[in-house]
């Protein structure tokens, strides 16, 4: 059978491999597994209820919860009957909640515990087409799933098979939120036919097969880990979801994957916890583990290094690295690491290490992946995205070299908003707003971002001046500068209103005579800007919040090249003149 649309892919499955564990959760100490048949069984449970709950082709349901199969089942329940997946970060703020389900007219929600249960039950009220939500955990005073699965009656099996029957590949099958530069969500509209164009596309470049199994931790409601399960689900590889982000490295050894997808902030964190094992070493194995390690950053991914390094390499595998593969499980083939910029220095080491990792590219807007890179050795090309998918094009602007993109996944529009699609897509070509060029005429290397909206690390997006906005709305704070640009976490340089930070040491027993430098030394003071911004943090979701900070004693000016002549912060010129400070900021233990 041809797989066209999502619905498709586990029918698929199911002719083909006949999965015993499609997909695998671990509850209270063991690993509950489910068939591709015990998937498609409850996919169409969940479907019957939609149906019989009113829910029409077209219609919106919510879905906000951690990994776990029954995502999965929600999913494929909402999109077997022809409605609206309409995936929701956990971590965003009530208010942004509030904002896309009304935009996005939710009839149903599914959450998965009490913390998200509440958030969505506060708006309840605000959102006039919400009519219920279920909580996948046992949480009191909720309708539960187990309630919802009891309405099932399964007497409208034909009606759903119509219904999906009736699914065409160009059919909207989901809406994905994401932040934009105004702090207003955009609702990404993305076809079943979009993705299942970018499943077949990057298949063949994944060293996948039925015989693999995969563990899963990246949110189901971020597109790439989305779009890489349901390729999964196509190789006919088995889905074992982490417990949580905390028990991975237990997981790895339990699960034994063959195959991962990452953020640079989790293959950063593995690193460190490494080089740590190895600060705590003694005597000849901590020579030799820090003699591998300034091996492995001396890796050329090109073959350029020579006799007598491979066979130190080769040493250094054995002895050292083995140690690594076996933290990963094993039996690992390959990781792909995607939605911000993974650090050079880190893709040698575990290059080195015989640890494949591989960067891909791409955005919500293009389902998402637009380039990878590739496992076969001459075909990737460490600091870049590697090459474009096939059936992809990708042209650089000529001016201003953004990276611009055309093909079957580009999406179908923005929920709602014509004017800012076609600001984004112009003459068939999507505007990624990145900056970029090709090594050797076929590898993509990110180089810059046309507008400010950046990325951390654990690849989610942040609008710095929506944040920057609500922060000097305290008296205390004349100028800030929000940073996080592929790093663990959201900070700030702050300039502070002199005038009012000295009337009100006046009044707190600060010494107010002495220097700038000195005042902003002042614990007390510290203590100020340290309230003043966790109370701002309070209107922001987890991601955006200031983590750190730092006091700045001199005012951005046009003179000082800080800002331009309209006033605006050079955000280039102030990271490049203030790169001392900043790697402070976060190289604090």
């Amino acid at each position: 059978m041809e797989v066209k649309r999502l619905i498709d892919l586990l029918p698929y499955q199911l002719k083909n491999y006949e999965q015993p564990d499609a997909l695998a959760t671990k509850i209270d100490g063991k690993w509950k597994k489910y068939s591709a048949q015990e998937v498609l069984d409850n996919a169409a449970k969940v479907s019957r209820v939609l149906l019989k709950l009113g829910v029409q082709p077209g219609d919106k349901v919510a879905l906000v919860a951690n990994n776990r199969p029954e995502w999965n089942f929600v999913d494929l329940g909402i999109l077997g009957i022809g409605a609206v997946n309409v995936p929701v970060y956990p971590t965003i703020s009530e208010g942004e909640y509030k904002f896309i389900f009304n935009d996005a007219e939710v009839k149903f929600a599914f959450v998965s515990d009490a913390g998200l249960y509440k958030k969505v039950n506060d708006i309840r009220g605000e959102v006039s087409t919400l009519q219920e939500i279920y909580a996948f955990d046992n949480v009191s005073g909720a309708k539960l799933y187990e309630d919802f699965l009891a309405l099932d009656e399964n007497n409208n099996q034909a009606e759903v098979d119509a219904r999906a029957a009736a699914v065409k590949p160009e059919d909207l099958a989901t809406i994905i939120y994401t932040s934009g530069t105004t702090g207003t969500p955009k609702g990404v509209m993305l076809s079943h036919s979009n993705i299942v164009s970018n499943i077949m596309s990057v298949c063949d470049m994944l060293p996948l097969s039925n015989e693999h199994r995969a563990l899963s931790f990246l949110p189901l409601c971020h597109i790439f880990e989305r779009t890489v399960t349901y390729t999964y689900f196509y190789k006919g590889s088995s889905i074992y979801y982490a417990e949580s982000m905390e028990t991975i490295a237990e997981n790895l050894k339990e699960v034994k994957p063959h195959f991962f997808t990452t953020v640079p902030r989790l293959l950063e964190k593995v690193y460190d916890k490494i080089v740590s094992t190895g600060h705590n070493l003694t005597g000849i194995k901590k020579t030799l583990f820090f003699w591998a390690l300034d091996l492995g950053l001396r890796f050329d991914d090109r073959g350029n290094n020579g006799f007598f390094y491979n066979l130190q390499l080769g040493i250094a595998r054995k002895l050292i690295f083995s140690k690594w593969q076996e933290a990963l499980g094993g039996e690992l083939i390959g990781i792909v690491t995607g939605a911000a910029a993974l650090q050079t220095r880190l893709a040698k080491v575990f290059s080195a290490a015989d640890i494949r990792v591989r960067q891909g590219y791409g955005q919500t807007e293009t389902s998402p992946v637009l380039t990878v890179d590739r496992f076969e050795d001459g075909e990737y090309c460490l600091g870049t995205v590697g090459q474009v998918i096939p059936g992809v094009e990708i042209k650089l602007d000529p001016t201003s070299k953004e990276i611009l993109a055309r093909g079957p996944n580009i999406m179908m529009g923005y929920y709602k908003r014509p004017d800012i699609t076609a600001e984004t897509i112009k003459d068939g070509w999507l505007h990624t707003g990145d900056v970029g060029e090709l090594v050797d005429g076929k590898f993509l290397k990110i180089t810059d971002r046309v507008k400010e909206l950046f990325k951390t690390s654990g690849g989610k997006y942040v609008a710095p001046q929506v944040i920057e906005n609500k922060m000097k709305e305290s008296p205390y704070i004349e100028q800030i500068m929000v940073i996080g640009e592929n790093e663990k976490f959201v900070s700030a340089l702050v300039i502070p209103n002199f005038l009012s930070v000295i009337e009100w040491g006046k009044r707190h027993g600060v010494d107010v005579n002495q220097s700038q430098e000195s005042l902003l030394k002042d614990a007390k003071v510290h203590k100020l800007f340290k309230d003043e911004i966790e109370g701002f943090n309070k209107d922001f979701g987890h991601v955006e919040q200031v983590k750190r900070f730092k006091l700045m004693p001199t005012e951005w000016s046009i003179e000082g090249g800080e800002l331009t002549p309209t006033m605006k912060v050079k955000r280039k010129v102030v990271m490049e003149k203030y790169n001392k400070e900043i790697a402070e900021i976060y190289n604090v233990k």
